[in-house]
């Protein structure tokens, strides 16, 4: 008899595009609010574009660790 839809476990490589997605929206929403806020306050060397890309890198790749992590506790 086939496995009805919701008791079926996710699949887990759509769990990974997932992240990675994720991952992209993070990082590409970093780079748009510091180029944003780089033409509003400019300065020498788009210091806003630089810093919150680089948290925004931070954020995604803590949110990577931490699905990891939880996929592997729930294997």
């Amino acid at each position: 008899m086939a496995q009805n839809k919701k008791n079926a476990p996710p699949d887990k490589y759509l769990e990974f595009v997932n992240i990675a997605i994720q991952m992209g929206i993070i990082i590409a929403a970093g780079v748009f609010i510091g180029i944003w806020l780089d033409k509003k306050y400019p300065n020498e060397y788009s210091g806003f574009t630089i810093g919150i890309s680089l948290l925004g890198v931070f954020i995604a790749l803590y949110q990577v660790i931490r699905k990891v992590t939880q996929m592997s506790k729930d294997d």
